[in-house]
């Protein structure tokens, strides 16, 4: 019964193509052997206290279904990496649920990404909205190659959710990676001085440290401990090509 619901919820979501979005999302939560209660999710406990887990879950999924559906096709990758994380975060009950309001709540009218990102502008941190770019970049990553739709979709969303271009581009370059990768991470120029270069490294360590994140949460924790590598990985580089 689950499937057929996420089916329909699928059709109003991507029309034909979404139908089989829906059905394997509704296979994998079926599938998947967790307890009822699941961890808390990984950008829920570090909103404020005016948005509740469950409106904060449904406007997730919401910028999910847009980046999976940005460049035209359902990924079975994308598919997985989502279902995979809401299942695993949140537990087989929790995920079913989530699921199952999103299609009760969307299911006429088209999800905008521009009112999502109003709601959680007003409710949440800076720092979660960071956390959630860089989930975003993660489902766009999941299949290999990350389109130029998907790119112009996931800036689209970071404008809407007010955050700063160089945050944006640092973000990005732990993703898409360039000749000026690294320099892109710490957020400086390549003509950066050697003395610049260590006050950025400090000031993005400090920002990513996994120390800041202050919860039990696995998935929070591992979020930030892969974008701490990211800053000492650019920083080495740097060091390394200078000869430092």
């Amino acid at each position: 019964m689950f499937k057929f619901v996420l089916a329909v919820l699928g059709y109003y979501l991507f029309r034909y193509p979404g139908a089989i979005l829906g059905f394997f999302v509704g296979s994998a939560v079926d599938s998947f052997s967790q307890k009822n209660n699941g961890p808390k999710g990984v950008f829920s406990d570090m909103t404020r206290q005016r948005v509740t887990p469950a409106d904060f879950e449904i406007n997730l999924l919401s910028l999910c279904s847009i980046v999976i559906k940005a460049d035209g096709k359902v990924s079975q990758t994308e598919m997985d990496y989502v279902r995979q994380y809401f299942v695993q975060t949140y537990g087989k009950a929790k995920a079913n649920a989530i699921f199952r309001t999103f299609n009760e709540i969307n299911k006429n009218r088209e999800i905008s990404a521009q009112r999502v990102c109003a709601f959680l502008n007003q409710r949440t941190r800076y720092e979660v909205r960071l956390q959630l770019l860089h989930f975003l970049f993660g489902i766009a990553q999941a299949d290999g190659v990350v389109s130029s739709s998907e790119i112009n979709k996931i800036q689209e969303i970071a404008g809407y959710l007010k955050i700063s271009y160089r945050d944006l581009e640092s973000i990005k370059a732990m993703f898409i990676k360039s000749a000026d990768t690294a320099y892109k991470i710490l957020e400086i120029e390549k003509t950066a001085t050697a003395d610049q270069i260590k006050k950025a490294y400090r000031t993005m360590a400090k920002k990513y440290h996994p120390d800041r994140v202050n919860t039990e949460n696995e998935a929070i924790k591992k979020g930030a401990e892969e974008k701490f590598k990211e800053v000492q990985k650019a920083y080495e580089t740097i060091q390394k090509e200078r000869g430092l």
